[in-house]
Formats: structure tokens, sequence, C-alpha cells
């Protein structure tokens, strides 16, 4: 799997040696239609994983794929998910936080989106090289709160990873709802995650007899993880942001086997 070193590559915002391809990818859910990106290293024939990985509240960015580009490296088949639909594309945090909020005042739209993402993803295995016995999701902010919402729905996923994500949902996961394992990586010093969110979401968990980890990085705030993100309450960290990705591969190779 991928080294630790080309974690640490992309938590410095450095492209890894692995070029994969990204190929627009079309599909429709709900009467509308999403477009994003199915990304994967062509020069590798063997079969790998495959996650869904949903972007921050910009949604599907040149930034986004570069990031999918990385993170799958050799290593993974890649789904870029866009939660907006075809043509919503924010300009602006303004703009962003709109579309963010209409996908968020409708759970249960939000849960059909992603699950429908899902479903595209298994459905590219006769196209890229791409294990669908093994399937995962990863969610940055926006993203992080969205791949909750998929292990809370349910799915047949091995686990998620939210980096920096909102916790709380609308619809709590009850006892047995939730199939995949759960990491959830959290800037300690985050103010838009407070302590009394994280005090529910593990108490939900728990309830849900949920199999979770919960890992605070200190002086971390929102969006640690994004190396591109310099505003005071939404701030790269490479220390966290490098521990993040580390613990992201751990948490992967354990639940694929490798």
């Amino acid at each position: 799997m991928r080294s630790l070193l080309a974690l640490a590559l992309l938590s410095l915002g450095t492209t890894a040696v692995a070029q994969p391809v990204a190929e627009p990818v079309s599909w429709t859910h709900g009467g509308t239609t999403f477009d994003g990106y199915l990304v994967y290293d062509k020069d590798e024939d063997d079969r790998r994983p495959g996650l869904l990985m949903v972007p921050n509240w910009m949604g599907v960015t040149d930034a986004a794929v570069e990031k999918a580009r990385q993170l799958a490296g050799d290593d993974y088949v890649i789904l870029l998910v866009d939660m907006y639909g075809k043509g919503v594309r924010p300009a602006n945090a303004d703009e962003a936080g709109k579309a963010a909020g209409a996908v968020y005042a409708d759970r249960e739209a939000l849960r059909g989106r992603i699950n429908a993402a899902l479903g595209v993803l298994k459905s590219s295995a006769g196209k890229a090289p791409l294990d669908a016995t093994q399937l995962g999701g990863i969610g940055f902010c926006f993203g992080g709160a969205v791949v909750l919402d998929l292990a809370r729905s349910g799915a047949d996923v091995a686990g998620v990873v939210s980096f920096h994500g909102n916790l709380s949902t609308s619809i709590p996961a009850q006892a047995g709802d939730v199939k995949a394992s759960l990491l959830v990586l959290n800037g300690a010093d985050d103010t838009y995650v407070p302590a009394e969110q994280i005090a529910t979401f593990q108490k939900e968990m728990t309830d849900a007899k949920a199999d979770w980890q919960f890992v605070n990085y200190s002086g971390a705030v929102h969006c640690f993880a994004e190396a591109d993100a310099n505003s005071p309450g939404c701030l790269y960290e490479p220390r966290a942001a490098k521990r993040a990705y580390a613990a992201m591969e751990s948490f992967f190779d354990e639940k694929f086997g490798d």
C-alpha cells in the first residue's frame, strides 16, 4: 500500500509518483444529474479497493481532482463525488454555504445521493481495476459529514474516514444500523465541532454499537488536512495532516486486509 513518505508528500500538497487518470463520469438520481470523476492508475492492472471521496463544501474543483489523484496513487480506485448536481459549482464561501446547506436540509435526500454514488462506484468494476468487494469512503469537512451519514444509512462498505467533518445529523443511527467501521479525525481546536457535538456523536455511535474511533489532533482547527486552507478558523496544519493521512492508511490497511 501507499508508503508513509507518499502520504507525507500529500499532506504537503506535493504530487506523488503515480499519475492516475481522472475520467469524467455522470449519473442521475432523483431527477438530478451529477458530474464527478473516476480516478485510478491505468498503469497498474491489479484490482484494488474503491473509495468514495466527498470533497469539502466547494464541491468538485480542480483542487479536489488533484487530491483524489494523490490519494488514489496505485492503491485505490476513487470516485470523486458530486453532491450538488450538474452545474452547481460554488465560486466562493457564500455560495458554498448555500449549496451545502441545501443538501444538509434533507438528510434522506443526502443519503440517497451518496448511496447512488456508491452504486456508480460499484458499477465501475468492469471499466476500472476495482475490487468491488472492498469499498469505503472518505470526506473532508462537508464531505466528512456526508460519509458519516453514508455509514449511518447502513451502507455495505468496510469503513469511512471523516477529516474535520461535522458530526451532527437529524437522523441518528440506531442499534445495528451501522455496518461500516468509522474513523473520525478531528482538530482539537476546531470551533465548528464543539465538545457537545463530539459527546453526542460518541454516545450515538456507542448506543448504535458501531465500531468507531475518534482522534483529536492538538493545535489543529477546521480544514487541517486541506493544504490550501489559510483562514483563521479553517487552516492547514501540516503535522496533524501528516498524522491524519497515516491514520487513514492504517485504517484501510486493516479493513482491506493489506
